[in-house]
């Protein structure tokens, strides 16, 4: 019996946050949800419909989460207009993600953000000046492995998306003040020219700051 090749016309399912862990539960390999799924689990319910469930794992740990998948799943990466396996690849391409296809359900079910950072640090990759030690840059959320949603909105902030600032505006106002501080200070130092950092810009807006609000006794 021929197995089926998955392809960019191959639907996406979605896993839950709890099926995820169940997934990877045998790997030694850091993960947590990112991006879209990371919002949702940290808030306690889905903020809108999304078509994929993401996680991050440090690019060196990819092969040790590939490897402990079940039998039937694979890891691909999108390559132009086409997906190939991602063991095909030539030694140090720069794939920012993997995808994770379930031959049984004939489905994509994970998308795999690969990131950077070393054994006490979180590192952005698009910029390495940025770093968080990994107990602020991923929570545990019900036991779940969780990005900090003002790191998933650091990396919204470069190019968003009607979706991403629709997250935003839920997820923002609801922030600690500590993680909007970081995340304000982060986007101006490393994204400055992003549409979001105009309004945390400092003249220009000093009060929409939360680092350069003065304090009211």
């Amino acid at each position: 019996m021929t197995e089926s090749q998955p392809s960019l016309d191959t639907p996406w399912m979605r896993l839950d946050a709890a099926s995820v862990a169940d997934l990877l539960a045998d790997t030694e390999a850091r993960w947590w949800l990112s991006g879209g799924s990371a919002y949702d689990q940290w808030r306690g319910e889905p903020l809108r419909e999304r078509d994929r469930t993401t996680i991050s794992t440090v690019y060196t740990q990819l092969d040790e989460l590939l490897g402990a998948l079940p039998d039937g799943m694979s890891g691909w990466a999108r390559v132009g207009d086409e997906v190939v396996p991602w063991s095909d690849l030539p030694d140090g391409a720069d794939i920012p993600s993997a995808w994770i296809f379930d031959a049984a359900m004939d489905a994509w079910v994970l998308q795999v953000n690969l990131e950077d950072g070393t054994a006490d640090r979180w590192v952005y990759r698009r910029d390495p000046r940025l770093q968080l030690p990994w107990d602020k840059a991923v929570l545990n959320i019900d036991d779940i492995p969780t990005g900090a949603p003002e790191v998933q909105l650091v990396w919204k902030a470069l190019r968003p998306y009607p979706d991403d600032e629709a997250d935003k505006d839920v997820i923002l106002p609801v922030l600690p003040e500590e993680a909007r501080t970081w995340w304000e200070k982060a986007i101006l130092s490393i994204h400055p020219h992003s549409t979001w950092s105009i309004h945390v810009r400092s003249p220009f807006a000093p009060a929409k700051a939360s680092w350069n609000r003065t304090r009211r006794s």
